[in-house]
């Protein structure tokens, strides 16, 4: 009974406490009108906040995943702090810019103070806090990794539905000229929330980290258990899977729009950011049952390339409004996207350790999660760029929208989709499980 409690109470509720506190990151995209009109700057420059955001969280994972894997209490306490000072400064500096903005000048110190603490600092605790419990979890859950890795990370991609409301809540009490007191209020409760978890995470008795000489030479002997192909295989097919994600999701409202559900774009957003969650967990805990682990990105593929070319024969975008049929096709496209967007997320630890063990298993994901830093700013800006470069714009009830262009973005997602099923098919070295690296 005590080694079960252990479980939870060392493992999968410390996950949980600090995945739940960093996955709000998301949350930025729900405010970020509101705090470009209160700083006096435009939505894009304000939205490039949470495209650093996820590029340094890659960053610091690929940096300090020698530190996670050597002292997971030193790392959890650095992205608690760090993860709450940068909320905190991320209000300080919108309430500079609001002063600035009202004595008659919009303050670009103000923006730069938001890249920096919303992007870098905050950057920081993302990465050593969405590394830190995913060993621990893999310790204590040996025969259901997946199962485990998957709880945790959708906790991840379940924190925007849990919180959006609360946000959004605090917001029409305190009214916009209250927006940087909530970034106050939301520092205090997540810090609590992640030193909790802090406190909390711990690795099952007895394990012993293995020796290695140096944090390089560890990564580098770990990689070369297998042809360097392999890694390549699985960090381009984890990028592309992210870059699609990213520019399917980026493009969601518009599309929903454009189907003439615009009055009811909230709950869709609040379906998919479920179904984001639930495949996380579901693809991550099916794996678990099959003999390759790489399965699953194949299925995910798959799936992605077949309700994308649904949509693209039918062109259920453009002319799905009104339409029962074609605009059941695009939902489920973009639940599906989510699905595997997620899904993605919690089957590469747990795919990296099946190939290169747990030794170093921290320090070789955080390298991975750099795949996510580079798709961070590559995923929304493809999509971005394609929609203002081809189609025309017309008008969707009410509001500006391209779906010649949104259909576009799925033909290049289609042959990205079909790229990583290459690579996942024939570059990533086949696996069975009994074949796994020893723990």
């Amino acid at each position: 009974m005590k080694n079960i409690q252990n479980k939870w109470i060392r493992g999968a509720i410390p996950a949980l406490l600090l995945h739940c506190s960093i996955g709000t990151v998301y949350c930025w995209s729900m405010f970020s009108q509101e705090v470009a009109n209160y700083i006096g700057f435009s939505k894009g420059a304000v939205e490039w906040a949470f495209s650093f955001a996820i590029f340094f969280l890659g960053m610091s994972a690929a940096f300090l995943g020698g530190l996670v894997e050597k002292n997971i209490h030193k790392s959890s306490l650095i992205a608690s702090v760090t993860f709450a000072l940068g909320m905190a400064g991320t209000g300080f500096f919108i309430w500079y810019g609001g002063k600035c903005l009202q004595a008659g000048k919009p303050s670009v110190l103000s923006l730069i103070g938001i890249y920096v603490s919303y992007g870098f600092v905050m950057g920081i605790g993302l990465g050593t806090g969405y590394l830190s419990p995913v060993k621990t979890l893999m310790l204590w859950f040996k025969d259901k990794k997946g199962l485990a890795t998957g709880l945790a990370v959708a906790g991840f991609g379940a924190a925007k539905a849990i919180a959006s409301p609360i946000m959004q809540g605090m917001l029409d009490k305190m009214g916009v000229t209250g927006i940087y007191k909530m970034f106050y209020i939301l520092a205090a409760v997540y810090f609590v929330m992640m030193m909790a978890g802090h406190f909390m995470l711990a690795k099952p008795e007895g394990w012993v980290e293995p020796q290695v000489k140096t944090k390089e030479n560890g990564i580098i002997s770990s990689l070369k258990v297998e042809p360097i192909s392999s890694y390549i295989g699985i960090w381009l097919m984890f990028y592309i899977n992210i870059t699609c994600g990213l520019a399917i999701i980026s493009q969601e409202k518009m599309i929903v729009k454009c189907l003439g559900l615009g009055t009811i774009a909230g709950y869709i957003s609040t379906i998919s950011a479920l179904f984001n969650a639930g495949g996380r967990l579901g693809f991550s805990a099916c794996a678990d049952q099959l003999r390759d682990r790489n399965t699953i990105y194949k299925i995910i593929f798959a799936l992605s390339i077949g309700f994308t070319l649904i949509v693209l024969l039918t062109g259920g975008i453009a002319r799905g409004a009104g339409n029962m049929i074609l605009t059941l096709f695009v939902l489920l496209l973009i639940f599906v996207v989510n699905a595997g967007y997620g899904g993605g997320f919690s089957n590469v630890p747990t795919l990296l350790s099946d190939h290169y063990g747990m030794g170093n298993i921290s320090a070789i994901h955080g390298i991975t999660l750099s795949a996510w830093a580079f798709a961070g700013l590559s995923g929304n800006q493809l999509a971005s760029f394609i929609v203002n470069h081809t189609g025309n714009f017309v008008d969707v009830a009410g509001v500006k929208a391209n779906p010649a262009g949104y259909q576009n973005v799925l033909i290049v997602t289609t042959i990205l989709y079909a790229v990583a099923m290459c690579l996942s098919l024939f570059l990533v070295r086949p696996m069975k499980k009994e074949e796994n690296k020893a723990e």
